[in-house]
């Protein structure tokens, strides 16, 4: 294993989140997700992610697995969300989590406290001062970010210290990239990329057909469907020829050109078996060249040019005609017509989280109609046409 020195420690290459152990993919088995996690450790792993929103056997479990050498590892966990849907991130919230996380983890300090999601109700200013005080008083080494828009992150650069970020970063997702890597590297703030895997899509086991268990949160993932899955298996496609040139898998692949961004310190991935971990570690220790780099991202440009015609194509579609009467696809369709809303820069953030979370509280409460459904989607249309 490969380390990146940042801030006030070594940091291994290849991460571990524990995203896994909230139910995300579907029922895991959190005692052998353990032994996953002490897996990593052997294999030389030193930074973990957690979130209080998955759940506090996801931050027991890890405080657990990495009690005996804790000055030895990194962890981070995210505030923000409130009864798993809603963002709060207001003073006395914050300090009251952090607490309650530190209780669950074990230990006396975090290593990096990250914001989950932006709060529109509660001034960046107020959770920045919450931080600060939290640092001070020793309970957290660091806070970063997470999930925020540009807006929201240059606001806590603006007004705070960030001292790490976290955004989704792969080869089938690449707009941070784009738009928030610059920022970071900028002002100094290291990145730590999630997803690098593309939800397992980047492994070269998944196709058009892949069915997935109830609960599994790719069952309404845009990158599962429709046009960006057409993208994706492309890109897959493209990852195995070059693999064949290195004598790599697609997704070690796929996890080195994460690490070949500028100012990405660890690549994070959460497999909960122990061989996709094996195979995951396999993407440290070596590089891809410039002239393969540069062929890569001439193709993943091509791309971006596809989706950037054909989406538009298909959120209008989605919007404008009869939704499925399948309830689970209906609302597949409706999140993808919202988070491709946003990524084609059809509508912003502000406009879509609403309604996303409208969305999520009625999966959620398991009372969805078609016809409550048909509703929300007339919502969705005015503001996206």
């Amino acid at each position: 294993m490969n380390y990146k020195r940042y801030k006030h420690m070594e940091i291994s290459e290849i991460g571990m989140g524990c995203y896994a152990l909230s139910g995300a993919y579907g029922h895991v088995d959190s005692r052998a997700y353990r032994e996953v996690l002490e897996h990593a450790c052997e294999l030389g792993v030193n930074y973990f992610d957690t979130a209080q929103s998955y759940g506090k056997i996801a931050e027991r479990t890890l405080g657990e697995v990495t009690k005996a050498f804790r000055e030895e590892v990194c962890i981070s966990t995210k505030i923000g969300m409130k009864d798993g849907i809603k963002p709060l991130l207001s003073y006395d919230h914050v300090v009251d989590a952090c607490d309650r996380s530190l209780k669950t983890l074990g230990t006396d300090y975090i290593d990096f406290y990250l914001v989950h999601y932006a709060d529109p109700s509660t001034p960046i200013q107020e959770t920045v001062n919450a931080l600060g005080d939290l640092k001070g008083d020793g309970k957290i080494v660091e806070y970063g970010l997470s999930h925020l828009s540009m807006e929201n992150v240059q606001g806590y650069i603006d007004k705070g210290d960030p001292g790490i970020a976290m955004m989704e970063l792969s080869a089938v997702a690449r707009t941070s990239r784009d738009e928030l890597l610059p920022i970071y590297v900028k002002n100094n703030i290291g990145s730590v990329a999630f997803s690098v895997t593309g939800r397992g899509i980047l492994t070269g086991n998944y196709g058009k057909d892949s069915v997935f268990q109830k609960g599994d949160i790719r069952n309404m993932d845009p990158l599962f469907h429709r046009t960006r899955l057409e993208s994706a298996l492309r890109v897959v496609e493209r990852l195995k020829e070059l693999g064949r040139k290195y004598d790599k898998t697609p997704v070690q692949m796929a996890i080195r050109w994460v690490l070949s961004q500028p100012g990405v310190v660890t690549a994070l991935t959460g497999p909960s078996k122990k061989e996709h971990l094996e195979e995951n570690s396999g993407a440290s220790g070596w590089s891809i060249n410039k002239e393969d780099l540069r062929a890569l991202d001439e193709f993943l440009g091509k791309e971006d040019e596809y989706l950037a015609r054909k989406e538009p194509l298909v959120i209008k579609e989605i919007v404008t005609s009869p939704l499925q009467e399948d309830i689970n696809q209906a609302l597949s369709d409706l999140v993808y017509s919202l988070e491709c809303a946003v990524t084609s820069k059809i509508a912003t953030e502000k406009e879509i989280l609403p309604v996303f979370y409208n969305l999520l509280e009625l999966k959620k409460s398991g009372d969805i109609s078609l016809s409550e459904l048909t509703r929300m989607q007339s919502s969705i249309r005015k503001i996206l046409l």
